[in-house]
């Protein structure tokens, strides 16, 4: 795994994962999944990259491409690939709300608006369409293929949302996190810190593969209608 080798949860707390284990043969199912799909999609979408670096470059300042630091399987953490969609801005806002969101349980709508924080004054005109149809989250493919996502999995925490989490809640850190899953085709926006929990608990519990085909199948329709941003 090309990931950094400091892990950012705490040891007890990965500990009490160890009952979610998935078998060998499991992980390399998932992982020839992930790799059958993304390498085709990476050379499909070559176009479609390109097109979306210049429209970035284009209409405002810096980087096409934006890095951050997310916390993985294990809690190790690794650097996740984006479209950038915002100016260079404090995360100040985004991080209290995220802290709302995790303490007061509230759902992402009660919270202040979509997890994602569509009306945020740092999106560009580029970005709000990029981030309505999911275009932003393209380069993630990458991290597929360097093995520190999957194509189906857990949404990928932010470390200063882990700060946050209770103890069963670092459950969901057992699997790799993924593009899409469980989360997204189930109300994304509408969910619960709690709910999103559950349904990423649910997922590792009964992982399969037609279970990630069948979550793919219904993230395309989610994402060319706009809703699975």
């Amino acid at each position: 795994m090309n990931s950094n080798s400091s892990s950012f949860a705490n040891p007890e707390a990965i500990g009490a994962l160890r009952g979610y284990a998935a078998s060998r043969s499991k992980r390399i199912r998932k992982r020839l999944l992930d790799l059958a799909l993304t390498v085709p999609l990476l050379m499909l979408c070559a176009p479609l990259w390109l097109m979306i670096v210049l429209w970035i470059r284009t209409t405002s300042d810096g980087p096409a491409l934006y890095r951050q630091q997310r916390v993985g399987v294990r809690g190790t953490l690794f650097t996740l690939f984006k479209f950038r969609s915002m100016i260079a801005a404090p995360d100040s806002v985004h991080r209290e709300y995220v802290q709302r969101w995790i303490r007061q349980g509230e759902s992402a709508r009660q919270a202040g608006g979509e997890f994602k924080l569509a009306t945020d004054a740092r999106i560009t005109s580029a970005g709000a369409f990029l981030r309505k149809y999911s275009l932003d989250e393209l380069p993630q493919l990458l991290n597929v293929l360097r093995g520190e996502m999957s194509l189906v999995g857990p949404r990928p925490a932010l470390a200063y949302e882990v700060e946050n989490y209770k103890a069963w809640q670092f459950q969901r850190l057992y699997a790799l996190p993924g593009i899409t899953g469980l989360w997204q085709v189930s109300g994304r926006n509408r969910l619960s810190f709690e709910q999103m929990v559950r349904l990423d608990l649910e997922y590792i519990r009964s992982w399969s593969l037609l279970g990630d085909l069948d979550i793919l199948l219904r993230t395309i329709p989610a994402v060319l209608r706009g809703t699975g941003h």
